[in-house]
């Protein structure tokens, strides 16, 4: 398995791209599909599964996920977390941000 954290961002993005095509054209379906499907213009679809785009937007890759039938594989890469009891504060209350104090 290849360590992804050798790679610069713009490199994960083209990785991202290129597994995407493969996605998209197991599913049988062209760029223009996938265009009309997302309402991603066709040009954004091209840039990005051919390594050019450099950067995409989290809702395009969202979007283009649910096209491809990958959505529920956003929980693999962030799943839900039990409940930590190091964020519970005294009164019961979960903590919402977290403060380091200067000494």
């Amino acid at each position: 398995m290849t360590d992804l954290y050798e790679f610069s961002t713009p490199e994960l993005v083209r990785l991202l791209g290129t597994r995407f095509k493969e996605y998209r054209m197991r599913c049988n379906l062209t760029q223009k599909e996938v265009a009309e499907l997302s309402g991603i213009g066709m040009t954004t679809i091209h840039k990005f599964e051919s390594g050019n785009a450099g950067n995409i937007s989290l809702s395009t890759f969202i979007l283009l996920l649910k096209v491809v039938g990958q959505i529920n594989a956003l929980d693999d890469v962030l799943p839900e977390l039990p409940e930590s009891p190091y964020l519970m504060r005294k009164n019961e209350k979960k903590a919402q941000r977290i403060r380091h104090t200067i000494l």
